[in-house]
């Protein structure tokens, strides 16, 4: 092919869609090197489908300079997912910024518009990093830009640039300890390379990379992190659970004030756009403090996306990501309409009640028993607090009692209350048992006030345990843990049984929840659950606990294949 000496719509296009497909060849190799700020194993992911909408905004765009260039700005601004998509936005928008405007596009544009992506980056991220996709993308620029002056050509500043990158990206163990303790390179740098690779196959038609990456840091290495993190004295990013990301119309002039509330609550700070609207992204530990922040000086959030980092399984928080569409504020003529129809189409009642279930199983049970709205989300699938609220909303009475079912969604359902006119009350069940056992205490009758206590009451009365499997080599309490282990899990226990079969996990578990004053054993089955294996159990405790009565629903929800209730 001929070598491009300009690199003008189509060649941006090209890269920019060839940049999409080599991040998705790449993205679990890219998951594997993260472990920072915290291990969470997403990296790779959350670029891929950052680059998913960028393509897609650029697939309805016209093929003019300017509108090629605007589609990537507005597609990354409102498509960015996670702290690494974010970052990938604002490089993108830096880049395309730049060339939107460019009356030529050879070598020294491009390097131009390189160095505009990486102070873009730097920009968005309250507290800069070096050793992070932001060094490698500075080193990158900077090297284009002296190639560029020195008269390069298009191609051989790419190349200048490549080599600088890969030198930088090998470095960022050197600058970044826990990178070295995990023995990895910065998994956003990584990332952006891939950038450099795409725009040097369309303009030079070198081939692309293949996906090479090992199997990430080993348990003694992520052990190391550990230590590193609990003793050198600084703040503990790795301890800080919640990912909050939303858009978020506000004045230029406020920016800097919210940016720094921010800053008291919270690390990984990245916030994008402009003239009045941008994309926030923060860890922190404090759910209610983040979305508070823009709302205390005017600022209007919205598609609010919570995620909780500690128990995130990378391939169901992107299938979660991908449902989330739901239209955000009650101005809309449209979406109010659909609001009173669906509260029509509700039976009025004093006090109605919003469970979360994740299987179509448990789903149609809450209906059975009288839940008037559910909302999809459980374990790696947390819904947002726009979701909840929605729900809320559409039903028919001034009083709602919420079953969050999950600890992780309970911050965000006691948030709700504060967000709506209806007396909304959360009653605090961790687990699907739980909120069983909560609605037989359930009378729509009643004040939110009244069921909120009696539910709250009747979950607390029961044992609940979980069965799943490992995902990754670790130690417990009950032992050590291999990937692929099935293991048993105790609210406020953890884990207290691993096995190598479904069968001793579930027999093992059950024998810690049984205890001499129970009398009924409630079986949920999900995923991974069979007919006879279920019959086995109900045998087993019918011969090693005859005092115990046994009720199985299906449930249907994923990762879980047994969730037991016992009261």
């Amino acid at each position: 092919m001929a070598v491009l000496e300009e690199f003008g719509a189509d060649a941006l296009r090209h890269t920019v869609i060839t940049f999409r497909d080599t991040m998705k060849l790449h993205a679990s190799g890219i998951n594997r090197l993260n472990v920072y700020p915290v291990p969470d194993g997403d990296t790779g992911t959350n670029m891929s489908r950052t680059l998913d909408a960028v393509v897609t905004e650029l697939e309805s765009a016209s093929v003019e300079l300017e509108t090629t260039c605007e589609a990537i700005s507005h597609g990354s601004l409102m498509g960015a997912r996670g702290n690494s998509g974010v970052i990938l936005s604002q490089i993108l928008r830096g880049l395309s910024s730049t060339l939107k405007t460019a009356k030529t596009s050879g070598a020294p544009r491009v390097a131009e518009a390189l160095k505009a992506a990486s102070a873009a980056a730097y920009e968005a991220v309250l507290k800069p990093i070096e050793g992070t996709i932001l060094t490698v993308v500075r080193e990158t620029a900077e090297a284009a830009t002296r190639a560029a002056n020195d008269g390069a050509t298009l191609a051989a500043m790419l190349r200048v640039a490549r080599a600088a990158g890969q030198k930088a990206l090998a470095n960022t163990p050197e600058l970044l300890p826990v990178l070295k303790d995990a023995g990895v390179v910065d998994a956003g740098g990584a990332g952006f390379m891939l950038f450099i690779d795409s725009a040097l196959h369309v303009v030079a038609g070198e081939p692309l990379p293949e996906p090479n990456y090992d199997d990430g840091p080993s348990a003694e290495q992520l052990e190391k992190v550990a230590l590193r993190h609990a003793s050198d004295g600084s703040v503990d990013v790795s301890e800080l659970r919640y990912e909050v990301m939303f858009l978020l119309d506000l004045e230029d002039t406020k920016l800097k004030k919210f940016k720094n509330a921010w800053g008291e609550i919270g690390d990984s700070i990245v916030v994008v756009g402009g003239d009045g609207i941008y994309n926030c992204h923060i860890h922190t530990n404090d759910i209610g403090a983040a979305v508070e922040a823009p709302l205390l000086i005017g600022g209007i959030p919205s598609k609010i996306r919570i995620t909780d980092l500690f128990e995130e399984v990378s391939e169901e928080h992107a299938k979660r990501e991908a449902e989330l569409g739901v239209p955000v504020g009650g101005s809309n003529s449209s979406h109010a309409g659909r609001s009173a129809s669906a509260q029509a189409a509700l039976p009025p009642v004093t006090c109605a009640v919003v469970a979360i279930a994740s299987g179509d199983g448990l789903a149609e049970l809450f209906g059975q028993m009288g839940v008037h709205g559910v909302v999809t989300g459980g374990q790696t699938m947390n819904p947002s607090t726009q979701e909840l609220l929605d729900a809320v909303e559409h039903m028919n009475a001034t009083q709602v009692v919420i079953l969050p079912n999950n600890k992780n969604i309970i911050p965000v359902a006691n948030k709700i209350d504060e967000l709506t006119k209806k007396d909304v009350r959360v009653v605090p069940t961790c687990s699907m048992p739980e909120a069983l056992a909560a609605l037989v205490a359930y009378d729509p009758e009643a004040s939110a006030e009244h069921n909120g206590s009696q539910m709250s009451r009747a979950a607390s009365s029961v044992a609940t345990g979980e069965v799943t499997q490992a995902i990754r080599d670790t130690n417990s309490d009950a032992g050590p843990i291999k990937a692929g282990d099935f293991i048993g899990l105790v609210r406020g226990d953890g884990v207290v049984a691993v096995a190598k079969t479904l069968e001793n996990v579930c027999r093992d578990l059950l024998a810690k929840l049984i205890t001499p004053e129970r009398e009924l054993l409630t079986i949920i089955t999900g995923d991974g659950a069979s007919a006879n294996m279920t019959d086995e159990l109900v045998a087993h405790v019918g011969q090693a606990h005859p005092h115990i009565s046994c009720e199985v629903h299906f449930g249907g929800q994923p990762l879980y294949p047994y969730l037991f209730g016992v009261e």
